[in-house]
Order: structure tokens, then C-alpha cells, then sequence
């Protein structure tokens, strides 16, 4: 079986996309590696977004806020997937990474700029669950025998089913 790489991209890399490779990386499939970045990353991690991934069981060792550059760099895994989780209207494009991957937005609104704690958990508990309705659909796609057309449009057409 192959493993696929996923690189999901919000703008602070603080807590969309840190949830994204959360429930990526514990997809019972087995099926990805889930990586997370920011256009414009922050400082640190939401503590809400690791309270959200530590009920995934993911380690949270592995969370912190990075560029998407880093994944330009030549010791950097190869990517197979980019997901933008940032509303595509705010005019900042998916980056290149080499390989080309298929890439697509799954819009999710950001929870940062929430201040009531529990609202804030709520909004990072509903990124998930959608989040995990994508990711499964995607795992149920026989993606070794798509071309790259058919990839990116199933990509798109997932954001609209789930």
C-alpha cells in the first residue's frame, strides 16, 4: 500500500492546518502522513487546536507553527497533496512545491480570532469533524490509478460533498 503525503495551509499555521495534519496522520487507513504550514506562520500553536488533536491521539511533540517554505527545502518529504484551508477570496494563492502536487481548497472559516474559549472549541471541533469527512472520502478514492486531472478534480469535488 502507498503512503501519501498532505501538506494542509492556512494562514497562521496555528490551528486549521495543525488539525488537518493531525487528522491526516491518525487516519485509520494508514494511507497519509499528514504535514501542516502557514503563508504567514505564527509564533506558536493554539493550546485549543492541541487540546483538539490530543483527542486524536496525536503527539504533541510533533505540533508546531512553520512555513510552507520548509517544504521547498531539498531534505523536505514529498508531497503529494496541498490542502488550503483558507477561504481562496482572500487573493493568497496555493504555493508550489515541487512534484507539482494535486492541490484544492477545503475552506474552513479560522477560529483564532475567536475569544470565548468554548466557542473557539467548538469551531476547532467542527474543523475536525469536517476535516475527518474529507479525509475519508479521499481515502476511499483509489488514488494510485487516477492521473493527475482526475486527482484534482475528485480533490475539489470532495470539499463539495462533505
Amino acid at each position: 500500500m502507498s503512503t501519501f503525503n498532505i501538506l494542509f495551509i492556512c494562514t497562521h499555521n496555528s490551528a486549521r492546518s495543525i488539525i488537518g495534519e493531525a487528522v491526516a496522520s491518525t487516519h485509520l487507513s494508514g494511507k497519509f502522513v499528514g504535514y501542516s504550514a502557514g503563508l504567514h506562520p505564527q509564533t506558536s500553536v493554539s493550546p485549543v487546536a492541541i487540546e483538539v488533536t490530543d483527542e486524536l491521539g496525536y503527539p504533541k511533540e510533533k505540533l508546531r507553527s512553520k512555513s510552507w517554505e520548509e517544504f521547498n527545502a531539498p531534505n523536505a518529504p514529498v508531497i503529494n497533496f496541498i490542502i488550503s484551508l483558507y477561504d481562496p477570496s482572500n487573493g493568497e494563492p496555493v504555493p508550489h512545491l515541487p512534484g507539482n502536487p494535486a492541490s484544492a481548497y477545503w475552506t474552513f472559516p479560522d477560529p483564532s480570532h475567536l475569544e470565548d474559549a468554548d466557542v473557539q472549541r467548538r469551531a476547532m471541533r467542527a474543523i475536525m469533524v469536517g476535516l475527518k469527512k474529507r479525509v475519508e472520502i479521499l481515502a476511499s478514492l483509489p488514488i494510485e490509478l487516477l492521473d493527475s486531472i482526475s486527482l484534482q478534480k475528485k480533490l475539489a469535488e470532495i470539499n463539495q460533498t462533505a
